[in-house]
């Protein structure tokens, strides 16, 4: 009998990238998908569908022993909202939820993953320096604020065979952030947030996906990682690997940060009467402009064997054939 899996976040980016890993080594996947998002993206793929209430332990629970999960991974969270009470109820308190549910399920679970972000740590102000799995938590953001709570609130609950996965800027198809810095360059247009050097890192996809699914049946628990794909690169690395693939020259634009600011903050406003958020807001910049990215993944080297099969060049080359396959570009 296949093992069955739980994912959260299943329409998102990541939870795409973790569905076609999941289902690659003969799991059962049961995708959440609230009945507001768009799925038809998932429509091709055996997987059965549920729609939890992330508010009530007791249906959690309840959902939990009625389709007798043997892992979960829960990869559902906000990466925009208004203010930080709504991240924490969302990325935080909703984790919680879930974990408390998986702890008291007379079904007993083998492995919870939780996908947190590097966000959580928050970065470097030193120079040649590499964020550590167990190094001290510093977020600049909202997001890495309400991240590095749910990991307090999940490190409480006692009997959760707990993985955590902290992931730097995740890439590859379907993603629409960096999509938006690629298709700047491909209009002949490359933009930076003042001079300031930066040393950044990168994980493609579906490396992070597969370690992610491979982590399941291990014996690991109660254990942080890091997660990329090794490398550090400078602030131009991106844009450069893009140009050679796209090839195209472009115009180098250096923006300052005051002018950056006063814009996000114009979108955060004009946004606002429509009740959105912007990608492009006062609180991401913080993070767009931070020193230092890099992180060390040695330890999840040791213990799951990770080989990243793409650099950042390899895996912006798939990318950009992906989105001018699927007339993205």
């Amino acid at each position: 009998m296949k093992k069955r899996v739980l994912i959260t976040g299943a329409t998102g980016f990541v939870g795409y990238h973790l569905i076609k890993s999941a289902l690659a080594n003969g799991l059962e996947v049961y995708a959440n998908v609230r009945h507001s998002a768009t799925a038809a993206h998932l429509k091709d793929f055996p997987i059965n569908y549920v729609n939890l209430d992330l508010s009530s332990i007791y249906l959690l629970k309840e959902n939990i022993e009625e389709n007798r999960y043997d892992y979960i991974v829960h990869a559902a969270a906000v990466t925009k909202a208004r203010n930080l009470d709504d991240y924490n109820k969302i990325n935080a308190i909703y984790t919680r939820n879930l974990a408390i549910a998986a702890s008291k399920s007379t079904y007993r679970i083998k492995k919870f993953v939780f996908i947190s972000s590097l966000a959580a740590l928050g970065p470097l102000n030193q120079k040649n320096e590499k964020l550590t799995d167990n190094g001290a938590s510093n977020p600049v953001t909202n997001y890495g604020i309400s991240k590095a709570l749910a990991e307090t609130y999940l490190a409480q609950i006692e009997n959760l065979p707990l993985i955590t996965f902290r992931p730097t800027a995740v890439y590859g198809p379907r993603e629409k952030d960096i999509f938006i810095l690629i298709k700047t360059i491909k209009a002949g247009l490359e933009l930076y947030i003042g001079k300031q050097e930066q040393q950044l890192s990168f994980v493609y996809a579906t490396d992070l996906a597969d370690i992610i699914i491979n982590a399941l049946a291990s014996d690991v628990v109660g254990k942080s990682y890091n997660v990329s794909d090794g490398a550090v690169y400078n602030r131009s690395a991106l844009a450069a690997y893009v140009r050679k693939a796209l090839n195209k020259n472009t115009l180098i634009v250096n923006v300052p940060l005051r002018i950056i600011k006063g814009l996000a903050w114009g979108m955060e406003r004009l946004y606002g009467t429509f009740n959105k958020i912007p990608a492009l807001n006062v609180d991401k910049i913080k993070e767009l402009t931070a020193l230092n990215w890099g992180c060390d993944i040695k330890n999840i080297q040791k213990d799951f064997g990770f080989m990243p099969q793409f650099g950042l060049e390899e895996g912006l080359n798939e990318t950009i054939n992906w989105y001018r396959k699927h007339n993205w570009l």
